[in-house]
């Protein structure tokens, strides 16, 4: 079967899925939420270990394919993953006997054009109750630079903040192009997130939220002047009872101080 551009897909190679199931680690009472499984590469590894695999694939195509191949604690699922919400996969995890609150841990090759998007659902998930402790998941190198990136780093940015902010990221893997069919023109790298409450808590979340998108469109400039993109009143005062230099660039700010000058224009 051809891979598909529109969908992103480039097909795992044997050996290598090998390495990608290792790391993920399955145990016997583990639910794994797989994001993209393709030709069932890593799936067909995880389903061995694992209580359940419950694999999300957007072609109908390999739908049809994984589902005549699947074993008795497969469950295929087709449609986008993005398009998903927590009362549909609850609603899955039901009909296959797991139980309400059962933890769910995520594995996946993610489609480079969307897996920002992806790391953001999952977020969304969990905020919706659905208990994700952790997900190991296949990025594009740059994405991984950014999602590990400190501040200071040309590669620290909204994605560094919000998914730090949520979660712990690790990276565990580093895939060459010829990991995979057809290759890609991009490097590719595992990471593995391990879900938490937001550190620290904002007040009020999506000020938080918006606030870091909009200083970050302006991450060169001062602190007092990037703000401008997010609001510009009240400014001074903000940025004096966050503790904060102006003068300073929102990208050497730590989350914690992002959290703070956002909680400072809450009040």
């Amino acid at each position: 079967m051809r891979a598909r551009r529109r969908f992103g897909q480039h097909f795992l190679e044997g050996n290598w899925a090998r390495k990608v199931a290792g790391v993920v680690g399955a145990q016997a009472a583990d639910v794994i939420l797989e994001i993209g499984p393709g030709r069932g590469a890593i799936t067909h590894l995880l389903s061995p270990a694992a209580a359940h695999v419950i694999a999300f694939e957007i072609d109908r195509d390999l739908v049809a394919e994984l589902r005549e191949s699947a074993v008795g604690n497969v469950t295929v699922v087709e449609g986008d993953f993005l398009d998903v919400n927590a009362e549909r996969i609850q609603e899955v995890l039901r009909s296959v006997g797991v139980p309400r609150g059962s933890p769910l841990r995520v594995a996946g090759n993610l489609p480079y054009n969307v897996a920002s998007p992806i790391l953001f659902k999952l977020i969304e998930l969990i905020d919706s109750g659905l208990p994700v402790t952790d997900a190991v998941v296949m990025l594009q190198r740059e994405v991984a630079d950014r999602l590990v990136a400190r501040p200071g780093t040309k590669e620290y940015g909204v994605l560094s903040v919000l998914i730090r902010h949520r979660a712990d990221v690790e990276r565990v893997l580093a895939l060459p192009a010829g990991a995979f069919r057809p290759p890609p023109k991009v490097t590719s790298a595992v990471v593995r997130l391990r879900f938490h409450p937001p550190n620290p808590a904002p007040g009020q979340p999506e000020i938080f939220e918006a606030l870091t998108k909009a200083i970050f469109t302006r991450r060169r400039k001062t602190l007092a002047n990037a703000l401008l993109a997010f609001r510009p009143e009240g400014i001074e005062e903000a940025l004096y009872r966050a503790g904060l230099d102006g003068r300073r660039r929102p990208e050497m700010l730590a989350i914690a101080e992002l959290v703070a000058l956002a909680d400072a224009f809450s009040e």
